[in-house]
């Protein structure tokens, strides 16, 4: 079975990978949290690994779920489009920023769980269950809750799975059109720079103990493109900073960003 794993590794990743990274670990001690980070070329397929065994783990995608959940919405015309509204229904919610009408790129930014939730009611389970089977999103349990799926542990995916998955959105050879791609890749930006352009989503299963937390996503350089997915253990709510600050840490270790 391991031998197995391995293999499926490999495969995924496109060799050569690197397990076992001595300067991305470094970061991980640094602060002293327990975590993986898998982070991959588009061109080479030179992989480094942070943590093997963790990286093959498969846990609750949490809100990075919306990168695909986004391309699926758009396909099912569930959304026309970035600026699209989702009207606040008025109920109050713990995070401030999601009491308030959104936009499909304000909601992807704050990470509002109920326009998702939206957002899958008017797509419904049959067209997720197809969409996770064809991309190979890790595993979905049955039967699942339509709205809490991505949230209750029902769907499960690894980091090596979440790189293999953003290979093919950057790559796109999903079956989506070019609007839906267009849209996710316009709403992903977290930083741009002449030099290269970040985008990722967080993730935070709270559901979990410890809680985890997800970055996942991509950084275009001028002679490449570098797919990373990433999750460590949260004691609290104050280490979610952690996410973005050790994944751009490892960038620039690394040598992609300075």
């Amino acid at each position: 079975m391991l031998r197995l794993l391995l293999t499926l590794t490999a495969v995924l990743l496109s060799l050569p990978v690197l397990a076992g990274d001595a300067d991305i670990a470094a970061l991980f001690a640094r602060v002293d949290r327990d975590g993986t980070l898998v982070l991959s070329s588009l061109r080479t397929g030179e992989t480094f690994i942070h943590h093997d065994a963790r990286a093959q783990r498969r846990v609750s995608p949490a809100s990075t779920f919306k990168i695909f959940n986004t391309l699926i919405a758009l396909e099912a015309k569930a959304i026309g489009g970035a600026d699209d509204r989702l009207a606040w229904d008025g109920q109050r919610h713990a995070f401030p920023d999601w009491n308030r009408d959104q936009t499909l790129a304000s909601a992807f930014r704050v990470s509002c769980v109920w326009c998702y939730q939206t957002l899958a009611r008017r797509v419904g389970a049959t067209t997720y269950r197809e969409a996770i089977r064809q991309a190979g999103y890790g595993a979905l349990s049955e039967p699942f809750a339509l709205t809490e799926f991505w949230l209750d542990g029902s769907l499960r995916i690894s980091a090596i799975e979440q790189v293999a998955f953003m290979k093919q959105v950057v790559r796109r050879t999903l079956p989506f059109g070019p609007q839906a791609y267009d849209t996710l890749r316009d709403i992903m930006v977290v930083e741009q720079t002449p030099a290269w352009t970040l985008r990722a989503k967080t993730g935070w299963s709270t559901r979990s103990t410890p809680s985890l937390g997800w970055y996942v996503g991509y950084i275009e350089t001028h002679d490449d493109t570098w797919v990373f997915a990433m999750h460590l253990d949260l004691r609290d709510e104050a280490d979610l900073p952690l996410r973005a600050a050790l994944t751009r840490a490892a960038l620039q270790v690394k040598g992609l960003i300075e």
